[in-house]
């Protein structure tokens, strides 16, 4: 068994600042949704290893009513600690919360807290 990806949840007409959070922060990959789901909204995100192959998939669905995940969370894994601190920033910089308060009580990890736009709690460890 294998995990194939995580969904979290946006309000309707949430899809661009899904997009702010996703790519431009966190820098994972938008691609196209099927077709057939493409109508429900949303928008889904893939980060992809250095063979090209897909190491993390995480959907973002409509949800009506939302309400965030404040404690269920995705956490993503980079590559080490420059990167997670590089990715740090670069959130703290659009307006993203960053919250290093845990971030060495992870065994052989570092990590830091963060929220996307809408309030979903995101793990994000190096």
């Amino acid at each position: 068994m294998r995990l194939h990806h995580v969904q979290v949840a946006c309000p309707p007409g949430g899809e661009a600042l899904a997009r702010r959070f996703y790519a431009d922060g966190l820098g994972l990959t938008e691609v196209e949704k099927p077709a057939d789901l493409a109508g429900r909204g949303g928008a889904w995100f893939r980060a992809y290893d250095e063979t090209g192959a897909i190491s993390a998939e995480l959907h973002v669905g409509v949800e009506d009513p939302f309400a965030p995940a404040r404690k269920a969370h995705p956490a993503l894994v980079l590559a080490d600690v420059a990167e997670l601190e590089s990715v740090g920033a670069r959130l703290a910089a659009a307006g993203f919360e960053v919250d290093w308060s845990q971030r060495r009580n992870f065994p052989g990890l570092e990590r830091f807290h963060t929220f996307d736009g809408h309030g979903n709690r995101v793990e994000v460890l190096g």
